[in-house]
């Protein structure tokens, strides 16, 4: 592909081609690639899940899987071909030269240490000179930096004593405070919310041209590339398809491929009945299902009679954390998580939970789901106190009527387990199936439904890319035919086609079992497209209830109002 490539460019790529050898052959993921970003510019890569964006970006900084491999090309960083580099001279340009922003903010971070004692183990390497207690103060600034409130508290926790979208932040600081002068960065908003989002994206835009870093931006988030990228590029399987400036590959798209990826995006503007589905090999899968999938998940026992009663009824529910334990109480901190929400959820109602990440939202999910117990409150279920003890079948019965799926596909799956039996092993503790030919079936069925090949069924959670492993999760928490579902950011990780492909499956569910959702999402244009009617949280408070057209249309409280003037303009897309 023609390029003018600058002779100053921070990153420059040519014709990469990446393989993957395997027992069935050589999978090649990239095919001959070619980029260029210079210093103080922002370049997007999109594409589907699976694409090669993710690929090319731990080429760059020499983490490919093994046994992948570059087995053709260049990659020129800063005048340096790394691709000839030996192991010690590749590591001392990490960090310092090249920063990576990873997807799972738990791989980058050590569940054994504090965040602060990381980040300033990060500076000691990099800047020896300064005092530990100078890094201290740096860290806690970096972190007030990336939106973590209470910074000079916080920097004393451990990574589970955040939320999903606060540790992508500390990893984002933890990124940024070794000053390198590029930056990889894959996935890095996605479990922000939108002020987060902006207040992230505004932090590197403001790095790259007052320090001149350059940055690769792997995202799906085309909000994201409207605001900070100045060109773009279009993967599809391992190719670019497509380059130009932002306002040219958003407003007028050449290839069918990304006029398709646009079309695909959710708006905030107006609701659609469907999203628009990219014509690929998955949605024609999930189409061929989807007559024996409705078949099979919509069983008379899965069937409950029509009730006056909330699905899901919320009382005064409060949960509060400790985030510094002492013997004397004088020194303890907490932290009120929930603090007195009292909702309702009706029968066949998609109620969306929507607000800052650290707001609460997860943790009442977490909470109705039994894997978290309230301080205090009330937690209704089909009438059922579920704090009251009863037998096991019954306990048994309700959990199998609850599924919930969670936002982070990674840590929801068991890396020493083949994908058959992460996603069968709700089936056989239900005793959905009567043997393990049904089960297999069962599984098969699943994945296809959201759009896996069979295939699948045999590989390892490591060899999927993090849209795939999301459509996973949601297969297996299907696998218990639910009545109500909790899903907890449950397209974050996927590209826009296979979001609109997840979600359309979502509301055919919905719609076809008269399903009920507690849908939890930062994402406001995904709360507009799947919900009926949306509560605002911030700080462990819903500050405001209603249908998403009032809250949409004519927000009533000040944060909401903040929330929605934060959305991306997007005012370059051309929307089908």
């Amino acid at each position: 592909m023609n390029q003018s490539v600058q002779t100053s460019d921070a990153l420059k790529a040519t014709d990469v081609r990446i393989e993957f050898p395997g027992r069935r052959g050589l999978f090649t993921a990239v095919h001959s690639a070619s980029l260029h970003v210079a210093p103080g510019e922002i370049i997007g890569v999109v594409g589907e899940s699976g694409a090669g964006k993710s690929t090319i970006g731990n080429a760059v900084i020499q983490l490919l899987e093994p046994p992948g491999r570059v087995s053709e090309g260049s990659i020129n960083v800063l005048g340096t071909e790394i691709l000839s580099l030996a192991k010690d001279d590749m590591a001392k340009l990490r960090g310092s030269t090249i920063g990576m922003i990873f997807q799972d903010p738990m791989t980058s971070l050590n569940p054994l240490y504090t965040v602060g004692k990381q980040i300033i183990e990060t500076m000691q390497t990099h800047f020896p000179q300064q005092s530990e207690s100078a890094l201290r103060e740096k860290a806690i600034d970096w972190l007030n930096k990336v939106g973590i409130p209470n910074a000079a508290l916080r920097v004393d926790n451990y990574p589970h004593q955040f939320s999903g979208g606060q540790r992508q932040r500390v990893v984002i600081a933890l990124v940024l405070c070794a000053e390198p002068r590029l930056i990889i960065a894959d996935e890095p908003t996605t479990a922000l919310d939108v002020t987060l989002k902006r207040q992230v994206l505004e932090l590197i835009k403001g790095l790259c041209k007052e320090r001149q870093v350059a940055v690769v931006l792997i995202t799906h988030d085309m909000g994201a590339i409207s605001e900070i990228a100045e060109r773009v590029y279009v993967m599809l399987k391992g190719r670019i398809v497509e380059e130009g400036t932002t306002a040219q590959i958003l407003g007028a798209p050449r290839e069918e491929y990304t006029k398709s990826l646009i079309a695909a995006i959710p708006r905030i503007d107006v609701k659609v009945k469907r999203f628009h589905v990219v014509d690929n090999e998955s949605a024609s899968r999930i189409t061929a299902v989807h007559d024996r999938a409705l078949q099979w998940l919509t069983v008379s026992d899965t069937i409950v009679p029509v009730s006056d009663k909330a699905v899901l009824k919320l009382e005064d529910l409060r949960c509060t954390f400790v985030t510094r334990r002492s013997w004397l109480p004088k020194n303890r901190r907490y932290l009120n998580a929930v603090d007195g929400v009292s909702l309702e959820v009706q029968r066949g109602e998609v109620f969306g939970l929507v607000g800052e990440s650290g707001c609460g939202k997860t943790t009442i999910g977490k909470m109705v789901a039994g894997l978290q117990p309230p301080t205090s409150g009330r937690i209704l279920f089909e009438g059922l106190d579920l704090a009251e003890k009863r037998s096991r079948t019954e306990e048994m019965a309700l959990r199998r009527a609850m599924q919930m799926i969670f936002q982070d596909p990674y840590s929801s799956l068991n890396p020493r387990r083949r994908i058959i039996d992460c996603v069968a092993e709700p089936i056989r503790f239900h005793k959905v199936a009567k043997d393990e030919a049904e089960v297999r079936s069962i599984v098969e069925l699943l994945l296809a439904r959201v759009g896996m090949d069979a295939a699948a069924a045999e590989k390892y959670p490591h060899q999927f890319s993090g849209g795939q492993r999301q459509r996973i999760c949601i297969a297996r928490a299907l696998a218990t035919r639910p009545r109500f579902l909790i899903c907890d950011e449950p397209t974050s990780a996927l590209d826009v086609s296979i979001q609109a492909q997840t979600l359309n499956l979502l509301k055919d569910l919905q719609e076809d079992l008269g399903l009920t959702m507690l849908f939890v999402s930062h994402d406001l244009a995904v709360i507009r497209q799947m919900c009926d009617r949306v509560g605002v949280m911030r700080a462990g408070v819903l500050v405001e209830v209603g249908t998403a057209e009032q809250v949409f249309n004519d927000p009533q409280h000040e944060y909401t109002k903040a929330l929605l003037s934060a959305m991306p303009s997007m005012q370059h897309l051309a929307m089908a």
